[in-house]
C-alpha cells in the first residue's frame, strides 16, 4: 500500500475508533433495536412527546450507526480496489482510488465532529462573555481582539451574533463583552473555548517596545430550551440598573436602562445593555442567568463522568487553555490537546476550527496530553 493511500487510511481509522467509542458502539446497537422496536408499537404515539423524543434519539443513532458503516465499508472497497490496481499496474485506478480514500478521509472528520456534537443542549445557540484580565489597557486592547476573533469564527459558520452587553475599556479595546450567537451547534463548538486566553506581542503601548504578556478569559454557556425549568428565587437575586456605556443611541446611553443581575447563592453575574427597555434588558439578563445556571448543572454532569471538575478560575498566568504568541515568533498553542499554529493573522481572524475539534475529540477519550506552553 502506497504511503499516501495509507495515510488516509490511518485519518479514517482514527475516525472511526473515535466515533465507535463515542457511540459504545456495542450498547449504541442495542439500543438502537430497541427503538427500533418501540417505534413499530402504535401505543407509542398516545403520548406524542415521549414519540417524538423516542423518533429523535432513533434518527440520531440510526444516522450515526448508518455513516460509520458506510464510512468502514467505502474505506475496506478502496483499499481492496488500490491492491488490485496495483497488482495490474493500473495507474489511473490507483490515483482515483486514493482521491477517493482523502475525500472519504475528509468526510469521517466531519462525521465524526457531528457526532461529537450530540450533548444534552450542544445544538443550541449560545452565549459567549469575554472579561480582560489584569494588566489595564493591554488586557482590554487582548480582550477586544479576542471579541473580533469570535465574531469572525461565527460569521465563517454563518452564525448571527449580536452583542449583549459591553464595558468599553478605560482608554482602549474593553472591559468585557458578552455576545449571542445564533446558528446549528453554536454552543457545541464554542464550549470548547471556555478558559483563559494569553497574548504575547510586543505593546502598541509601550514606548519602549517591549514584550507584553496579556490574559483576558472567555466563558461559553448554553440558550436554554423554554421546555428546560431552571427556578430562579427572586430573593436570591440582587438586581441593579446603570447607563449603558457602549454604542446604540444618545437614549440608550442616557437612561438608566442597563440592568445587572447577581445570582448570590452562587455569585454569578449577568447583564444586559443591548436594548433601550430596561423592561426588555432584565428579561434578557434573566435569560441568561437561567442559561449560566443551566451551564453550571451540565459542567457538575460531566464531572461526575470524568472524576474532575474544572471550575471558572483566575484570570492569569498557570490558567491558560490557549497561548498566542505574536513576538518574536509566531505560534498558537492549545495547552490541552496540543495542537499548535504558526499562523496567529488566520487564528485571530477566526480560524478556529481545528482547535475546537480536537478539544472535542479530548472529550470522548479522555486523553491528556502533556504540553509545555510557550515562552
Amino acid at each position: 500500500m502506497r504511503a499516501e493511500a495509507q495515510q488516509y487510511i490511518d485519518r479514517i481509522d482514527a475516525a472511526l475508533d473515535l466515533l465507535r467509542r463515542f457511540l459504545d458502539w456495542d450498547r449504541a446497537l442495542r439500543r438502537l433495536d430497541e427503538l427500533n422496536a418501540r417505534v413499530e408499537d402504535p401505543t407509542l404515539w398516545d403520548n406524542a412527546k415521549l414519540a417524538q423524543e423516542v423518533m429523535r434519539e432513533r434518527t440520531r443513532l440510526d444516522s450515526a450507526i448508518g455513516a460509520t458503516r458506510a464510512i468502514a465499508s467505502e474505506k475496506a472497497d478502496n483499499a481492496e480496489l488500490i491492491e488490485m490496481a496495483e497488482a495490474e499496474g493500473d495507474e489511473d485506478m490507483v490515483n482515483e482510488a486514493i482521491a477517493s480514500l482523502k475525500a472519504l478521509a475528509d468526510r469521517a472528520d466531519v462525521d465524526k465532529i457531528k457526532a461529537l456534537l450530540a450533548g444534552e443542549a450542544d445544538a443550541s445557540d449560545t452565549y459567549l462573555e469575554i472579561h480582560a484580565g489584569a494588566g489595564g489597557t493591554e488586557s482590554q486592547d487582548w480582550a477586544e481582539i479576542l471579541s473580533r476573533m469570535y465574531r469572525r469564527w461565527a460569521e465563517r459558520r454563518g452564525y448571527k451574533v449580536e452583542l449583549v452587553d459591553y464595558q468599553a475599556g478605560d482608554q482602549a479595546g474593553i472591559k468585557s463583552a458578552t455576545f449571542l450567537i445564533k446558528g446549528e451547534n453554536a454552543y457545541g463548538y464554542a464550549k470548547t473555548e471556555s478558559g483563559v486566553h494569553r497574548l504575547v506581542r510586543i505593546s502598541p503601548y509601550d514606548s519602549a517596545a517591549r514584550r507584553h504578556t496579556s490574559f483576558s478569559s472567555v466563558w461559553v454557556y448554553p440558550v436554554i430550551d423554554d421546555d428546560i425549568d431552571i427556578e430562579v428565587k427572586e430573593s436570591d437575586l440582587k438586581i441593579d440598573t446603570y447607563r449603558a456605556s457602549g454604542a446604540g443611541g444618545q437614549h440608550v446611553n442616557t437612561t438608566d436602562s442597563a440592568v445587572r443581575i447577581t445570582h448570590v447563592p452562587s455569585g454569578i453575574i449577568v447583564a444586559s445593555q443591548n436594548d433601550r427597555s430596561q423592561h426588555k434588558n432584565r428579561a434578557t439578563a434573566m435569560n441568561m442567568l437561567k442559561a449560566r445556571l443551566y451551564e453550571a448543572e451540565l459542567a457538575k454532569r460531566e464531572a461526575v463522568t470524568a472524576g474532575e471538575y474544572a471550575a471558572k478560575t483566575e484570570i492569569g498566568w498557570g490558567h491558560q487553555i490557549r497561548s498566542y504568541v505574536l513576538q518574536p515568533y509566531q505560534l498558537v498553542k492549545d495547552l490541552r490537546t496540543g495542537v499548535t499554529s504558526t499562523a496567529p493573522d488566520d487564528v485571530l481572524d477566526g480560524a478556529l476550527d481545528p482547535f475546537m475539534a480536537a478539544a472535542l475529540s479530548q472529550k470522548v477519550t479522555g486523553e491528556k496530553v502533556d504540553v509545555e506552553d510557550v515562552d
